[in-house]
């Protein structure tokens, strides 16, 4: 099992680096240079691969094996941070952006690939609560180091000497993959077609209405496809603007990357991490009843906050003290939540339970995506008052929406699944 989590962890930390130094290292650089919220609101559109992976996903699924497409995707982001070394962010901003929309792609694709491998390996309630948080906590770590940690040092390392440091992270994770002997254990050989099957996976591949059937068979599917596209919407929308309210009116910048992108991202990391923890206790339902009424009566905390706008002490640290309890309960909810798409997914046929879970982790990026993109128009149309109203309107109704469901729907189901006999 230790060799599955490291393995797990290690790609999936390589994997948030993009968001990492998107998320959090270009909104600070833009806004420091004076773009509207609106401007800074449309970067997510460099987000878009992640959207489009549902498309390509069969194919990872059926064609070639978990091995070689991790190895090409992983070496393909070392070659891309190698090009990035040689770029003057200042002189070539669309050549940055085209940086980032190509770490996106691969990193999508790569995505892809690793949820393949760990719905395979991942078995029983304990593995997947333990396999789950090795998946966020890595993410997270992979986007705390990038995010916080090259952002806080920056100004000192320069901007190729960065991307030139990530070129050989990425180059080291290509070589243990390739030579990675978990992805020879027996799980995943059934889902690695020989030669002779081959030529049948591709011509199955190219027919998506066969596959999406397939999909949205599979019990449990049109809940937790609603529940992904609405679960982050209140808290995607607060998470992205409150430090450009501290920004605009609290801290600067290399403050902020150090409490918003350094501590309140550790938090975010010890929220995931006890996720995991908790799974191996507790139903997954009663957790989530009880996390997303906590995160409601975080965002009114918050929200509270936006009305005070003379800098002081105290006011930095309850700050300060809302992103960490922000940050570490959307850190045990995004556990919770990819845990439960992969019980949903381990329904499937294996044929197609790579292609179903990146359906789902499409959508939940997609909601995400989609409303982080237009938060910052809500916030510059508005002002921060209303727009958090409806943040905080929608955590409300996601809140109800989870705990209807574990009493009359999906969730009520792992419950039942769930008791010890």
């Amino acid at each position: 099992m230790n060799d599955k989590l490291v393995f797990l962890g290690l790609l999936y930390f390589v994997q948030g680096i993009p968001y990492g130094l998107q998320s959090s290292l270009l909104p600070v650089y833009l806004r420091g240079a004076g773009h509207s919220l609106t401007r800074i609101g449309f970067t997510k559109i460099l987000y878009f691969p992640w959207v489009l992976k549902v498309l390509w996903a069969p194919l990872v699924d059926r064609i070639g094996t978990k091995r070689r497409w991790l190895v090409a995707t992983v070496s393909g982001l070392a070659l891309t941070c190698l090009f990035s070394s040689v770029l003057a962010p200042e002189m070539h901003i669309w050549g940055v952006a085209g940086t980032l929309l190509a770490m996106n792609t691969l990193a999508s694709v790569q995505d892809i690939a690793v949820d393949g491998a760990a719905v395979g390996l991942l078995k029983g309630r304990g593995e997947l609560g333990l396999g789950n948080t090795a998946q966020v906590v890595g993410y997270k770590a992979g986007s705390l180091f990038a995010g916080g940690g090259l952002l806080a040092v920056i100004d000192v390392a320069g901007w190729s000497w960065m991307f030139l440091l990530l070129t050989f992270v990425y180059a080291g994770v290509a070589l243990f993959v390739w030579g990675a002997p978990v992805l020879d254990e027996e799980t995943l050989r059934g889902q690695q077609a020989d030669g002779g099957k081959r030529g049948g996976q591709v011509v199955d591949a190219m027919k998506p209405w066969s596959v999406w059937r397939k999909m949205l068979a599979v019990p449990g599917t049109t809940w937790t496809v609603l529940y992904v596209l609405t679960y982050k919407l209140g808290e995607q929308g607060a998470v992205t603007m409150f430090p450009l309210f501290l920004l605009d009116h609290h801290m600067t910048a290399r403050e902020l990357g150090f409490w918003n992108g350094v501590i309140a991202m550790g938090f975010s990391i010890c929220g995931s991490s006890l996720g995991g923890l908790l799974l191996a206790q507790f139903s997954i339902g009663a957790l989530m009843r009880r996390v997303f009424v906590l995160r409601t009566v975080s965002m009114v905390f918050q929200s509270s906050l936006l009305t005070v706008l003379e800098p002081s002490p105290l006011m930095k640290g309850m700050a300060i003290l809302s992103m960490s309890a922000q940050h570490f309960l959307g850190g045990l909810i995004t556990t919770l939540t990819f845990t439960t798409m992969m019980h949903c997914t381990q329904r499937a046929e294996e044929s197609i339970q790579a292609t179903h879970y990146s359906f789902l982790a499409t959508l939940e990026v997609l909601g995400k995506l989609t409303f982080s993109a237009l938060a910052g128009c809500v916030v510059d149309w508005f002002g921060y008052q209303v727009a958090f109203l409806l943040f905080l309107t929608l955590s409300a109704g996601t809140a109800l929406h989870v705990w209807t469901a574990t009493f009359t729907g999906a969730l009520r189901e792992h419950q039942l699944k769930e008791q010890p006999k």
